[in-house]
């Protein structure tokens, strides 16, 4: 199993529409071969980012789901306006040792 971490920190006061945009997204990745869980959660002390956490059985599932149309159209809720901070940007695969 692997976990891909993404995360993004919103840079123009629209953490709030984001955060309501992932309460109600289209869950298209729940579709998607190999897909196990999302997680999106938001560090109390830095409350303009999320993170994303996604689990995959394996790594070859994520790289089709993260290539495929239906990635693109579950982008399509995201707040007209969002503006992100390129710094704070950050995707990370990691291994899944044990739960």
């Amino acid at each position: 199993m692997v976990l891909v971490l993404s995360k993004f920190k919103v840079a123009n006061g629209m953490t709030p529409q984001v955060k309501q945009a992932f309460l109600e997204r289209p869950h298209q990745v729940e579709a998607a071969a190999g897909f196990i869980r999302l997680d999106v959660v938001s560090p109390r002390d830095q409350p303009d980012e999320i993170w994303l956490l996604t689990y995959w059985s394996d790594f070859f599932s994520y790289e089709q789901w993260h290539k495929s149309p239906a990635h693109h159209e579950s982008h399509h809720g995201i707040p007209r306006g969002l503006k992100l901070d390129a710094a704070s940007t950050q995707v990370r695969i990691f291994e899944h040792i044990c739960s």
